[in-house]
């Protein structure tokens, strides 16, 4: 079975909006409180929730008539735009390090595609 090129766009979408739903997450919990009123007004963690439920059906859908065994490592994508997001955001350092592991995976998600033609 080859793996639709719309599955594939939709899991590359999926990993990106993902990314936000981290972002939101991480937001969130620096403004985590321990009260019911601090969780209630803190709406970047409902929000984070619900982006990753959407990123969740995308790639539902997206696996559907796909190769798992292609897509699902196009899920870790979502590092790359996470630390991208990491940067700009919360001013993370970008190390040498970081840069090794996103390249490493970058590398994996092409070979693993080469595979499905």
């Amino acid at each position: 079975m080859k793996t639709p090129l719309s599955s594939i766009l939709l899991v590359l979408f999926a990993s990106f909006i993902g990314s936000f739903g981290t972002v939101f997450l991480k937001a969130g919990a620096d403004r985590l409180e321990r009260s019911v009123k601090g969780l209630i007004s803190n709406w970047r963690l409902p929000v984070g929730i619900v982006i990753y439920l959407t990123s969740f059906g995308m790639y539902t859908v997206a696996v559907k008539s796909g190769e798992l065994t292609i897509l699902y490592p196009m899920v870790s994508l979502g590092y790359l735009w996470t630390l991208i997001w990491s940067r700009l955001i919360f001013k993370e350092p970008l190390t040498k390090n970081k840069f090794i592991g996103v390249g490493m995976i970058l590398f994996g998600v092409v070979v693993l595609n080469l595979g499905n033609r």
